[in-house]
């Protein structure tokens, strides 16, 4: 019994040593690389986050947003004076929209703009009969009205929204139309929209484009969509007004925009090489020597995803096409004789690099992988300024565009820190041009489901299937820093094990699916 014993202690004994210098002579020097890798790109974030913080600042306390130097209030009076309101085009593209397609081509034949000046364009690629059907019905409803209203829709679905959205150009009552605006099926304008952003167009040729705010109808429907609120209020009230002030590049949203159809036509029109089409087309029309705006002063309601795997699809989209879009047009970017060298360093660094790439990657691979791989590893130190102050920082410059959810910072980070897993995986894809690259999943709206069945609605999930609600990733991820949690509070004086533990909850949260909402009349 007592050889028993000692074998075993021995054997015991055996493999601490061999894990020991299997960890100082192989794991801790990869893991001391990561680490200062993970700090040069979170230093690289710090200083485009204070960047940004530093402008908007001048940009409040000076009181001089880019949009608020153009004489638009004139520009409209003389329009009104003169009766020379441009010929518009309203494009709403959609796609089996059964929920809301009522509310987007009712508020877009609300516009105020002279009837015989405007064009609604309803570009629906449903390929559900009953959907069409009841698309045709409300577009019918509104040409009885008198509503110049066109219903197009195609035979397939090539290119997608790009593809739409190019052939309703090419159609003949478009080609003496100036502008173009843009709204998804989901977006819901005020009557006022063209009379706030179209006057910043007539009265300066050399803008091309025209981008209002998002507003979220939604975003107090349940904990993800108010997370949700927190990063895009950030994008639109900081990222987009410091592109519009500095160097007037800013990402196309998509959508709540005005185009100039001769910016898009010398931008090559659209194209759906990535799933980032909007984006795409901004960047093209910007190396052509087009500047645009950004009105955050005008704002257009729409629906915030409330199911996460609706949300998960969109996250895939808007991370992996702009990584892909970044490696297919770096070269040109930077070979482009017609931009300033500001500029070339702005969209390859700042606005791709460290926002599109950089920010999920020292998200997930800092705060997920290397800093609870370092309580398994003491031999490599985690500096407490990297890991604890600079992130903290970064975090609340973050949130606040959105000082009414900064009770849920907590929250938010730890939510932030689970889906960067898959931006990360998403922008890898677009990289690498990997499977699933130009994966396109239209993201499901609810619409007046939301309010129909508020009863119905809850935070978590009343049916178990398991090959939607568990995920499996996030599962792993969760034991991982569960695991480390409970090695940091066994072994090590700090405590870690506190973020640790929260994070692993939140892996095992998303895991099981208990986030988001759940309407059981939803197939």
């Amino acid at each position: 019994m007592r050889n028993t014993i000692f074998h075993k202690t021995e054997i015991t004994g055996s493999l601490c040593d061999l894990w020991k210098e299997i960890r100082v002579n192989l794991v801790a020097p990869f893991l001391y690389i990561a680490l200062w890798a993970c700090v040069a790109m979170s230093l690289m974030l710090f200083v485009e986050r204070l960047y940004m913080t530093a402008v908007i600042l001048c940009v409040k306390v000076l009181g001089k947003k880019r949009s608020t130097q153009y004489n638009v209030e004139l520009v409209l009076q003389r329009m009104e004076k003169n009766g020379s309101h441009p010929k518009l085009l309203v494009q709403i593209p959609m796609y089996n929209e059964s929920e809301v397609y009522k509310l987007s081509i009712g508020a877009a034949c609300r516009l105020l703009w002279p009837t015989e000046q405007i064009i609604i364009q309803v570009l629906d690629d449903s390929t559900d009969q009953v959907i069409k059907t009841n698309v045709m019905a409300e577009c019918k409803k509104w040409q009885d009205q008198g509503v110049n209203l066109m219903y197009e829709n195609r035979a397939n679905r090539n290119g997608y929204k790009a593809g739409a959205l190019r052939e309703g150009l090419q159609k003949q009552y478009a080609s003496d139309c100036e502008y173009v605006v843009i709204f998804d099926a989901d977006f819901q304008p005020e009557p006022n929209f063209l009379m706030k952003t179209v006057p910043y167009l007539v009265g300066n040729n050399k803008l091309g484009m025209v981008q209002a705010r998002w507003k979220f109808v939604n975003a107090d429907e349940c904990l993800m969509t108010r997370l949700q609120e927190m990063s895009l209020n950030y994008h639109f009230s900081v990222e987009q007004e410091v592109g519009s002030t500095t160097c007037q590049f800013f990402g196309f949203n998509g959508t709540a925009g005005v185009w100039r159809i001769r910016a898009i036509k010398d931008a090559g029109g659209w194209k759906e090489r990535t799933t980032v089409e909007d984006m795409d087309l901004a960047v093209r029309a910007s190396l052509q020597g087009w500047k645009f705006v950004f009105v955050g002063d005008v704002s257009v309601k729409n629906e915030l995803p409330s199911t996460f795997k609706a949300y998960r699809f969109q996250q895939h989209r808007w991370s992996c096409g702009p990584a892909n879009l970044f490696k297919k047009m770096t070269k040109e970017i930077m070979l482009c004789p017609r931009v300033s060298v500001w500029k070339k360093i702005h969209l390859i660094y700042a606005f791709f690099f460290v926002r599109k790439i950089i920010a999920h990657w020292v998200t997930f691979f800092f705060y997920c992988l290397v800093i609870p791989a370092c309580v398994l590893v003491p031999e490599v130190h985690l500096p407490k300024a990297l890991a604890i102050y600079i992130p903290a920082t970064i975090t609340i410059l973050n949130t606040g565009g959105t000082p009414r959810s900064l009770h849920l910072l907590v929250f938010w980070i730890l939510f932030e820190n689970v889906m960067s897993l898959h931006r990360t995986k998403a922008a890898i894809i677009g990289l690498l041009e990997a499977s699933r690259v130009n994966e396109w999943i239209v993201t499901e709206k609810l619409g007046n489901t939301n309010q129909s069945n508020k009863s119905k609605v809850s935070f978590f999930k009343s049916r178990f299937r398991c090959g939607e609600r568990i995920h499996k990733l996030e599962l792993v991820m969760g034991v991982f820093m569960l695991y480390c949690a409970l090695y940091n509070m066994q072994y090590c004086n700090d405590h870690m094990f506190v973020y640790l533990f929260l994070q692993s909850g939140a892996f095992f949260t998303i895991a099981f699916g208990f986030v988001g909402t759940f309407v059981p009349s939803m197939k």
